[in-house]
């Protein structure tokens, strides 16, 4: 099992930037990627970002460009940090990962709140 803790939330205005941090513990070694999801008052829960051990990253559209996805690899952690922040990112943001052969985790953390002020 991976443990997963978000942190680094908090209340910006809009243009600014904030980093959000996702410490896992447990069998970290069975994971393939970690990734952040973000849901809004409201609205189902969506894809933002995900890192693969391999190398590669995902972003989704809304976030191309202004995000960015980072893993420490002296540490199971990865990054999210946010720049240019809209107050349509405003959400509560989610960690996860990919457990080999198995795909995104089916159990979430409480995450961590974004709110961007116009």
């Amino acid at each position: 099992q991976v443990q997963l803790i978000e942190s680094g939330g908090g209340l910006v205005q809009a243009g600014g930037s904030l980093r959000l941090s996702c410490a896992a513990s447990g069998r970290t070694s069975y994971t393939d990627a970690m990734g952040w999801f973000r849901q809004a008052p409201g609205k189902e829960r969506e894809f933002v970002a995900a890192k693969r051990w391999s190398g590669g990253s995902e972003y989704s559209d809304s976030v191309k460009g202004r995000f960015t996805i980072s893993r420490d690899k002296t540490n199971p952690t990865v990054y999210l940090q946010m720049n240019s922040l809209k107050p349509e990112d405003t959400a509560v943001y989610y960690c996860n990962a990919v457990v080999r052969g198995r795909g995104w985790m089916n159990t979430w953390g409480q995450g961590t709140q974004v709110t961007v002020s116009s």
